[in-house]
């Protein structure tokens, strides 16, 4: 490796523009003239003091860095935007549809508030897309049009070193951006601490491979929002609103009877609705009277085409919270059993068919039986209701299912084999929900607390 001592540092340059500042540092190593630019004045004045204490005592520069010898060139010489793009092509294939979605999102928040704004002459939202479309997009990158190309392009050359993350004020940016919507509201508590979760297994990414020395990140749990994870009981539908609201949904005309079946599986099965959507008619087990059995052992969550190793609009992935093959058997209710056997007599669906389909065949898709249910509730609900959060989301019909199984007395334990949760999970989401036992529960500890015949027995001792 070869080297020299013939090192002259130079005083920092200061560029004022009106979008945007920057501070060169600029040095020669054996006469070859050196340039290092950076966002901040501390960094770079940082940056010229290693520089400057090198010379000083002794330490010969290496002549293809540029770099003292003792000097660890990784963060200094690594983009942010070569090292997201990295970070993502490596975790690519081993994370879901739906992760590589989230993680790209998040890179797109990290890069544009490390850039410190967006291109000029481009508004936010097209230069946001054109990274979390396609930059952080391992399948479409170079598919990119020449608008986006260019820039991205613009991204890359204008994006720091990874040694701004040794810079508390970039990293405190990042967190703000992080928890900050385009309009300037709050982002909610899941959001932020979903992009907190993605952003630290990046820096963990860079630790490992030497590129930071450090995760930069603020640690504890003060440093990350709570979120409230229990369900609010304001958000569960009553008999008589689900009842309304599915007659409304299957009077629809075509798709009418497929929408209602779908719904009430994740209202009498409390199924997820990606569970529900995977569902074939061979999974099912519904005898001509009483209770029926729904097997469930896959998910067709909704991601976009984009993100998927198939191309195709739904990932295919297994039980949440489950190995690969794992599946769990469902009771189905008599009621849903006659909706079931009646929507696969009607549409003369077979075994291998899938029993929730779209109206052009295929899987049901999330934005159509969202837009479904978003109607039933103005048709069926009165104003005050529809205003409110009862029902507001169709997950909100598996949360009065699982309410509903507890309250009726089921153990928690097999609530939760069916719903394939935790027990844990189920007492921190459901605990304020359940209801209609508060007599029963004070007549038990009325007697255990009683005092008053102690009290008097003792008082007869006194006397």
């Amino acid at each position: 490796m070869e080297a020299t001592y013939d090192v002259r540092v130079w005083q920092i340059e200061a560029h004022e523009r009106q979008r945007e500042h920057s501070y060169g540092v600029r040095w020669s190593v054996d006469g070859q003239k050196r340039r290092k630019t950076f966002q901040t004045f501390a960094l770079a004045d940082g940056f010229r003091a290693e520089l400057v204490t090198a010379t000083h005592h002794g330490i010969p520069f290496n002549l293809s860095t540029g770099l003292p010898d003792q000097h660890s060139p990784v963060a200094s010489s690594t983009s942010w935007y070569d090292f997201a793009i990295q970070f993502v092509d490596t975790q690519w294939p081993k994370v879901s549809a739906n992760h590589r979605k989230n993680t790209a999102r998040t890179l797109m928040i990290t890069t544009t508030a490390l850039l410190g704004g967006v291109s000029p002459g481009v508004g936010a939202r097209p230069f946001r897309t054109a990274l979390r479309e396609w930059a952080f997009n391992t399948n479409r990158r170079d598919k990119a049009p020449a608008e986006v190309i260019a820039l991205l392009d613009w991204a890359r050359r204008r994006s720091p070193t990874m040694d701004i993350w040794d810079d508390p004020a970039a990293v405190s940016d990042v967190l703000l951006a992080l928890g900050t919507l385009l309009d300037g509201s709050a982002a909610a508590a899941s959001s932020v601490r979903g992009h907190r979760r993605i952003l630290n297994v990046a820096m963990g990414y860079a630790v490992r491979w030497k590129i930071l020395s450090k995760n930069p990140l603020p640690k504890g749990r003060r440093c990350v929002p709570q979120e409230c994870a229990a369900v609010d009981r304001r958000c569960l539908l009553s008999p008589g609103m689900t009842a309304g609201l599915l007659t409304w949904i299957g009077h629809r005309p075509r798709m009418g009877r497929c929408y209602r079946a779908y719904f009430a599986s994740l209202y009498y099965a409390g199924l997820r609705p990606e569970e529900a959507v995977a569902l074939l008619v061979r999974d099912t087990t519904l005898p001509e009277c009483g209770w029926g059995e729904l097997l469930v052992h896959a998910t067709r969550p909704e991601t976009g085409r984009h993100w998927t190793d198939t191309g195709q609009v739904h990932d295919e992935r297994n039980l949440k919270g489950r190995g690969e093959g794992d599946s769990r058997v469902v009771p189905a209710h008599p009621e849903l059993v006659l909706i079931l056997r009646d929507l696969i007599e009607q549409y003369g669906l077979s075994t291998g068919d899938t029993l929730f389909q779209g109206e052009r065949g295929g899987l049901l898709a999330g934005s159509v039986y969202r837009r479904v249910w978003a109607k039933a509730r103005r048709a069926s609900l009165s104003e005050a209701e529809y205003d409110s959060s009862t029902g507001k989301r169709v997950y909100d019909l598996r949360h009065t299912c699982l309410t509903s199984w507890l309250n009726s007395g089921v153990p928690p334990a097999q609530v939760a084999e069916w719903a394939g949760t935790s027990v844990a999970m189920l007492y921190a989401t459901y605990a304020r929900c359940i209801v209609g036992q508060t007599k029963e529960l004070e007549a038990r500890i009325e007697p255990a607390q009683s005092l008053s015949a102690l009290e008097d027995a003792a008082a007869s001792t006194t006397q």
